[in-house]
């Protein structure tokens, strides 16, 4: 391999192919659903839409995947509008794809017994791994994200602290809900999330492109 800028400019582009961005599609929901499978098993929460799905499940009689489903339709217009269309078809297909997968697994998997702590971790993991493969194929799992850069973009508010407020209004309503020691592993699952996510995907470091 040459050390030429030359070279490393030809080779910063390499496009993905059509089965292999559906197998990324498939791959990453299926951790991604794992991991909300161990948090809903657990009793655990985490940020955005998912965390608010859980919310939901914990609260009602509703289960996560419809109401994940749902929560997300607002947020395809706008990422219709930021990101374009090759980006909100592979995310609407990702958040259906977790909607019917996290409906599913609980018939091909039971837990007859489930550590909280391993579940954030573990859990949390998943999710990260998944929502990493995702976004190497220009994909998400829609919602808060989509939102936050639509305001950041309109001057309105930095997406860092809109998702931010965001996550501590999802905990503070936790906190009403669930036992304080899961949510002091939430937390310490959202720093596991996010590291994941912050160490595998950083600029630079893929060359992959849907």
């Amino acid at each position: 391999m040459s050390d030429t800028p030359e070279a490393d400019t030809e080779a910063e582009v390499v496009p993905h192919k059509w089965y292999e961005d559906v197998q990324a599609l498939i791959l990453g929901t299926l951790l991604l659903s794992f991991g909300v499978i161990l948090y809903s098993e657990a009793m655990l929460i985490t940020g955005g839409v998912a965390g608010t799905s859980l919310l939901v499940e914990f609260g009602t009689s509703l289960t996560f995947g419809p109401v994940f489903f749902v929560l997300n339709l607002p947020f395809f217009a706008l990422s219709i509008l930021r990101m374009g269309w090759g980006f909100t078809l592979r995310t609407f297909a990702s958040v259906a794809l977790v909607s019917a997968q996290t409906r599913l697994l609980p018939l091909w998997v039971d837990f007859s017994f489930l550590a909280p702590a391993f579940a954030a971790v573990a859990g949390a993991a998943m999710m990260g791994v998944g929502l990493v493969v995702l976004l190497r194929h220009r994909a998400g799992i829609g919602g808060v994200t989509i939102l936050s850069q639509f305001l950041q973009d309109r001057g309105i508010i930095r997406a860092g602290l809109f998702q931010l407020i965001v996550d501590l209004i999802i905990l503070v309503i936790a906190l009403f809900m669930l036992p304080l020691k899961l949510v002091a592993l939430s937390i310490v699952g959202a720093f596991v999330l996010n590291l994941t996510v912050a160490i595998n995907h950083r600029p630079g470091r893929y060359r992959g492109m849907s």
